[in-house]
């Protein structure tokens, strides 16, 4: 078991910066590293255990849906994110290039281009909700890497929520009733909106003329148009919409602690990315993580038989107080973690499905934040109420309304 963190002088911001979206208390979980539910689910909630399960060879991707997507016809070949075995590393290796720090800072003056009109609708209109300008960007700058820049309509960013919004339980097995006839042809109608209004007319236009984008990587792989719609799909539920959250969450920190806000809008590039770690650790947006596994597993000295459904608890490996110590549960970016840590421990995942576009997911939400809190007159008229999406397997920030006049910058 991982050893616990030395004693470090406490951080300024403890006391009032707990989780902001949790939906129970923070406990420390003692005893059995691992739990088995009613439904034979092993349940796991400490870091070790959570890391070593993703990092193992045995296991299989069982989240977003992947169990359900194997089984779509004309999907010969599955999004990344869903894929396991070499097939699944060798297609890391030629699409990471999208997402290297140097390639992302080619996308820097896109996507400070795109933060500097957003924030000047909110100075145009006095107010807004964040979360609509969160979306509008993490939308805007993925579909720059991904390749869907040639919508036929205005409001991709609501045809990419749709497929979130109003679903079901995404954990496999789960025995939540089906959301019925209606919501299932309503979804078939906005995936065909989806692939006729954007996909498609992308596809088109880099036959016509290939990219440095996503899409036309996968035509070049010989990709059919089902495999390229479901690849975008893919990247839109899991990077754009968990962006968009992420935004809004660490804004909400940072409003309500002007002493935080304060080295955060003052601080380097390096600070400023460790308090939005720090944030990302306490709340990751996506709070569960599964693994299908193949074969009989040896965990914490337990057998885990083939086939079982391990569902990884990121939200409480993140707080886990052997690990991060006993102010686990509060934000303190100059925490000393153990050697190899990640600053965001579990929250991009870990091991061979860690999440690609962390550095991106980072560095969008940087450019636009700091470009925002800088205003000295922000102010906030409403804190968001805190909602939790089944499909995602994370927390909703709704009615985030902030505003904003021609004051000052600070």
């Amino acid at each position: 078991m991982t050893t616990s963190p030395s004693d470090a002088p406490r951080c300024p911001f403890h006391g009032d910066t707990a989780s902001l979206t949790r939906r129970d208390s923070i406990a420390s979980k003692i005893g059995e590293a691992i739990e088995v539910d009613e439904h034979g689910v092993y349940r796991i909630h400490d870091f070790q255990t959570a890391r070593d399960i993703l990092r193992a060879e045995g296991v299989r991707q069982a989240g977003f849906m992947s169990e359900v997507a194997s089984g779509v016809r004309g999907l010969g070949n599955l999004p990344v994110l869903f894929e396991e075995g070499e097939k699944h590393h060798e297609m890391r290796r030629s699409t990471a290039r999208y997402f290297t720090p140097t390639r992302v800072a080619d996308y820097e003056p896109m996507i400070a281009a795109l933060a500097d009109e957003l924030i000047a609708e909110l100075i145009r209109k006095g107010e807004m909700n964040l979360d609509d300008l969160g979306l509008k960007l993490a939308v805007n700058v993925a579909a720059q890497v991904v390749g869907l820049t040639d919508s036929r309509l205005p409001g991709l960013e609501r045809r990419i929520i749709s497929f979130v919004e109003g679903g079901g339980d995404s954990e496999p097995g789960s025995t939540q009733p089906s959301r019925g006839w209606l919501s299932a042809r309503r979804q078939q109608a906005q995936m065909a909106l989806f692939y006729f209004l954007d996909v498609k007319p992308a596809i088109e236009a880099r036959r016509r003329e290939r990219k440095d984008d996503l899409i036309s990587h996968l035509l070049d792989r010989e990709y059919n148009d089902v495999e390229i719609m479901t690849e975008c799909l893919t990247y839109g539920t899991a990077g754009m919409v968990t962006t968009r959250e992420f935004i809004s969450a660490a804004a909400w920190h940072l409003l309500k602690n002007p002493e935080l806000r304060a080295e955060y809008v003052h601080g380097t590039e390096k600070e400023r990315h460790a308090i939005l770690h720090e944030i990302l650790r306490l709340e990751p947006v996506v709070t569960m993580l599964y693994r299908r596994a193949e074969e009989n597993l040896i965990v914490e000295g337990q057998t885990i038989p083939r086939g079982s459904l391990l569902a990884l608890n990121v939200q409480e490996a993140n707080v886990d107080l052997e690990v991060m110590g006993t102010d686990a549960g509060e934000l303190c970016p100059g925490r000393k973690l153990p050697r190899g840590m990640q600053p965001q421990v579990l929250a991009f995942g870990d091991g061979h499905h860690r999440c690609p576009g962390a550095f991106l997911a980072i560095k969008e939400s940087d450019v636009f934040l700091r470009r925002l809190l800088v205003w000295r007159d922000l102010e906030m008229i409403t804190e968001p109420q805190v909602g939790y999406n089944e499909v995602v397997k994370g927390y909703e920030l709704r009615g985030f309304r902030l505003c904003l006049g021609q004051g000052a910058q600070g």
